[in-house]
């Protein structure tokens, strides 16, 4: 056996066998079709800021509404730029990690930047 199948991604089992046109587990019993599996590995999750623009890692992003930060007598002023945004998988709605003068590192929402 040459080709070799590839993980199940619902379990990561090594185990997977053909049926058909479909690779089926038998740990958890998932069924998928060989083509979905490259497509689910070349597609990358899409970042989209408050206007719609597609962000990427470098972006420089403008604070789009007033962010009140915990800890902190002032909160991030709209219209304040931060560099260098880093896009991360999301944790708790904050998809953003960043350092933003004045308050250090942080995380924010997409949604509320856009793009300078």
């Amino acid at each position: 056996m040459t080709d070799a199948l590839p993980l199940c991604p619902e379990c990561s089992s090594e185990h997977a066998y053909e049926m058909g046109a479909l690779l089926v587990c038998p740990m958890c019993g998932h069924e998928w079709s060989p083509s979905a599996t490259d497509d689910a590995a070349d597609a990358a999750p899409v970042v989209r800021d408050a206007v719609g623009n597609v962000l990427s890692d470098g972006d420089t992003v403008v604070v789009t509404t007033t962010i009140k930060v915990k800890g902190s007598p002032q909160g991030i002023k709209a219209g304040t730029k931060v560099r260098g945004i880093r896009l991360i998988d999301p944790v708790n709605g904050h998809d953003i990690d960043c350092k933003v003068d004045g308050f250090g590192a942080m995380l924010l929402k997409s949604s509320l930047v856009k793009k300078a």
